[in-house]
């Protein structure tokens, strides 16, 4: 894939999961740089948000990323508004409260499956033929957890590093066609999800407070937001942010056996751990599905 510059100025970008966190701060930074984006989302008023992103420039439509038929919608009417579909970003995803995999309920994991996972693809293959048409490129939202060790929110982890190798596979699958495959590797976002499904969880806190504290810094939506559009518009095969995470995922097969290790051992976080294993089925059953 050639890394000269993407001229984002006038494609056609569709953001799924687009009306709030990243996904809404990307729409933004893209109409900054003079693309033209459609957000889909679940919400009911997403073409009102969406027109009011801008008249001209911007569009919404109500899709749900579980229902390919819905995705293959979407990408209709964004084609019939604007023309073609250059770039799809796949961003929606849901996040299950913190627990142990012993007390998650089966119906949390196969609901962060059917968002972060089957979504995601479903995204690409409605996109496909557009963007190959057009020479395009996917943006993949994926997270440092798809590296990292994901105690205490196993799933999640699990279908952040399934995005990681669906981004992998698609450089590659893709290569002949002109289409790159970007793969955006972010801790922790201040945004809804994190909001609702972190900070007012004291367990969350907990098991968080066990971990080095320069690994947790947030970073704000319109941060992940440049890091997207700076990636599209370098075809870029990875973004990070914070950027230190970078070397860790290059150096995982060396650092994570020793992390794993050192985790295994450490009475504070074997302790949150404990605390986490000990709610009940009633306490871990609620899921806090903030858009990212």
């Amino acid at each position: 894939m050639s890394t000269s510059r993407y001229e984002l100025r006038d494609k056609v970008i569709l953001i799924t999961g687009g009306t709030g966190g990243i996904g809404s701060a990307t729409a933004q930074e893209l109409l900054r740089r003079g693309a033209r984006v459609a957000v889909a989302d679940l919400d009911p008023r997403t073409p009102q948000i969406g027109a009011a992103l801008s008249s001209t420039s911007a569009m919404g439509v109500i899709a749900d990323v579980r229902d390919r038929a819905s995705l293959d919608a979407a990408v209709d009417a964004v084609v019939d508004r604007f023309g073609r579909l250059d770039v799809a970003i796949a961003n929606a995803g849901i996040l299950a409260r913190t627990g142990t995999l012993r007390t998650t309920p089966v119906s949390s994991v196969e609901s962060l499956l059917a968002v972060n996972v089957t979504g995601v693809v479903n995204t690409v293959q409605a996109a496909m033929d557009q963007v190959i048409a057009q020479r395009g490129q996917f943006a993949l939202i994926s997270s440092v957890f798809a590296f990292a060790n994901g105690m205490g929110t196993l799933p999640y982890a699990m279908t952040k590093a399934a995005v990681e190798q669906l981004g992998r596979g698609l450089r590659v699958e893709l290569a002949n066609h002109g289409v790159s495959t970007l793969i955006a590797y972010f801790s922790m976002v201040h945004t809804a999800m994190i909001t609702q499904g972190v900070d007012g969880d004291p367990l969350a806190d907990r098991l968080l407070a066990t971990m080095p504290q320069t690994m947790l810094k947030r970073i704000a939506p319109e941060t992940a937001a440049t890091a997207i559009a700076d990636g599209l518009a370098r075809r870029s095969p990875t973004v990070f942010a914070p950027s230190r995470w970078k070397p860790l995922s290059a150096l995982r097969g060396l650092v994570n056996p020793l992390l794993d290790s050192r985790m295994s051992r450490d009475p504070r976080t074997q302790a949150a751990l404990s605390a986490l294993d000990a709610r009940t089925a009633t306490d871990t059953t609620a899921e806090s599905k903030g858009t990212r």
